[in-house]
């Protein structure tokens, strides 16, 4: 049975601008390979609200799930969670709930938990609340979309919080073997390997060292012993192209 599928999508004008580089998309793609849920997409988009609804609504019907990262702050564009409830057709308030665990990061709640910092209690209807035991602000899962923060720590932990519900496959293995010569002498011979070998996926990532040319072969695969087979053809390919 194949793993399930997956895809992230990334929200906020300071991404695509260049101000903020994103690392939430490689921390969530370590952590599903480890549990067996392939990450097939990422997406950017900038705080357009028509942007963020069509992606979702996208990437929803595609993959069995989707987590998104940003946008669910306390300020005026953080239309994220607006933007689900209108791509899910519900509505969305201020919750009891939520509203009860953002008041735990505050000495003084009924003074602090001002109408700014409300905005972050708001949820979808019918949306259960993500464990964020950063901040206390909760993120949300409707459907199959988890609806997280995009400050990696925050990011992070609510990860840590979803990896338990989810239902994952074989976890992806991989191995690496070095070339030392230029990909183009070789790439015919990987192409036969990789044709022989489609349950594993070849990948040739071409480096440049003190001016030699080489390139570092990865093979992943869920299969141990399938990719110790393909280690040895590799290998073996190695010491012919070096000689």
């Amino acid at each position: 049975m194949p793993n399930p599928t997956a895809a992230m999508l990334v929200i906020g004008d300071e991404i695509l601008s260049g101000r903020t580089q994103d690392t939430n998309t490689n921390h969530l793609a370590t952590e599903l390979t480890a549990v067996g849920i392939d990450l097939r997409e990422v997406r950017v988009v900038s705080d357009e609200p028509s942007d963020i609804i069509d992606a979702v609504d996208a990437l929803r019907k595609r993959f069995d799930y989707v987590f998104t990262s940003g946008g669910i702050g306390p300020t005026h564009d953080d239309i994220t969670a607006d933007c689900i409830a209108q791509a899910f057709g519900v509505g969305i308030d201020v919750r009891e709930d939520a509203r009860a665990i953002l008041a735990t990061n505050y000495k003084n709640p009924e003074v602090e938990l001002n109408e700014a910092r409300l905005r972050m209690a708001r949820i979808p209807d019918s949306a259960d609340l993500i464990d964020n035991p950063i901040s206390k602000a909760p993120g949300f899962r409707i459907g199959n979309v988890h609806v997280m923060a995009g400050v990696p720590a925050v990011f992070h932990a609510m990860v840590e919080s979803v990896l338990p519900t989810l239902t994952g496959g074989a976890p992806l293995l991989s191995l690496s073997v070095r070339f030392k010569v230029p990909e183009g002498r070789f790439a015919s011979r990987l192409s036969e390997i990789a044709a022989a070998n489609p349950d594993l996926s070849f990948g040739s990532y071409p480096y440049i060292k003190d001016g030699v040319f080489g390139s570092n072969i990865v093979v992943r695969g869920t299969d141990p012993d399938r990719l110790d087979a393909a280690r040895l053809a590799l290998e073996t390919m190695e010491k012919e192209f070096s000689s």
